[in-house]
């Protein structure tokens, strides 16, 4: 069992880190890892239907991302919107923090936010004047490593082609090289998880029995569940697009699914042993993040970092805008 964090960490030239989409959705290329076999291959995304056969059904995260990056009319106090509680109460991550001390008001996104709570972890409860408009005023939280802006491309190309519920402030990356066209060849469902930024946090503790995942609340639909139960009972595979997509069928009761809403803390890390994902479609992930960590359980530590090494040495496209990888 591996339960350091140092387990999980390895090498990335930084060349490799796409902070660009390629120029179509199904571009990526797409590594398909086989566990039984302890294969690894190389392939292009356009195969992925070529992969799913009728009696599977492929499950998407239907969150949509929000442009909850904000900023004051100086530029100096950047607001993330991580939470609504309300149309006007939101919990935030600001920068920088002794700029918005309790009570401290900001002009920002059309309206005024005041600080009314600081949170343990750092962030803030903010009331706002009225409504803020983000549609107008908010950027596409686009993660740091970018190193740029968010501009004009990233508010279409990050987000999935099938989002319909708002609240996401990170893009379920997996499911970022579908088109329609692709969705229309394989038989699929849609979940909702809408990710936070808990997700990204880096983990601190080397004994990673210590660290604590964020809530993310999700809902599963009763089409969705009956088409998962039906599935299994028929001998098809579950295949999860994405890490989130995997961490709201995990996080459910054994037994038939059942059409439900909630908050999922589950952190997945080896020894876990899976219980409704058969096979998963991930990107690649951050060193020592949980989301390696995740794919690691579901594929054995062993392989996926030899998959990792790989996908360097043959110098696929890594993170949010990068390349993919199927786990059978």
């Amino acid at each position: 069992m591996s339960s350091r964090l140092s387990d999980y960490q390895y090498h990335l030239p930084s060349e490799l880190i796409a902070d660009r989409p390629t120029e179509r959705r199904e571009q990526s290329r797409m590594m398909v890892v086989e566990r039984r076999a302890g294969t690894i291959s190389h392939h292009h995304f356009t195969e992925f239907p070529s992969l799913i056969t009728p009696t599977d059904l492929v499950i998407l995260n239907d969150s949509k991302v929000i442009p909850a990056r904000l900023h004051d009319p100086t530029g100096k106090i950047e607001i993330l919107l991580l939470e609504k509680h309300s149309p006007l109460r939101w919990t935030a991550m600001v920068r920088p923090g002794k700029k918005m001390r309790l009570g401290i008001r900001v002009d920002v996104a059309g309206t005024e936010a005041t600080v009314l709570g600081i949170h343990q972890d750092g962030t803030r409860l903010l009331e706002f004047a009225s409504e803020p408009d983000l549609e107008r005023h908010g950027e596409m939280p686009i993660p740091p490593y970018f190193h740029r802006s968010a501009d004009a491309q990233d508010k279409e190309r990050y987000q999935t082609v099938f989002a319909q519920d708002p609240g996401s402030v990170a893009a379920p990356t997996a499911g970022l090289h579908f088109t329609p066209e692709i969705l229309a060849k394989i038989p699929h469902s849609f979940l909702t998880l809408h990710v936070g930024a808990g997700t990204f946090q880096p983990v601190k503790s080397e004994d990673l029995s210590e660290h604590r995942m964020h809530l993310e609340h999700y809902t599963l639909s009763d089409n969705a569940a009956a088409r998962i139960n039906f599935t299994k009972n028929q001998g098809g595979r579950i295949v999860a697009i994405g890490t989130t997509s995997t961490r709201v069928l995990e996080s459910q009761p054994a037994g038939e699914l059942v059409a439900t809403s909630g908050s999922t803390d589950i952190f997945i890390r080896p020894p876990y042993q899976f219980q409704r994902v058969d096979t998963l479609l991930t990107n690649f992930h951050l060193p020592g993040s949980t989301l390696l960590m995740l794919v690691s359980a579901f594929a054995g530590r062993g392989l996926i970092m030899e998959a990792y090494e790989e996908a360097v040495r043959e110098k696929y496209r890594f993170f949010s805008y990068g390349d993919c990888m199927l786990i059978v």
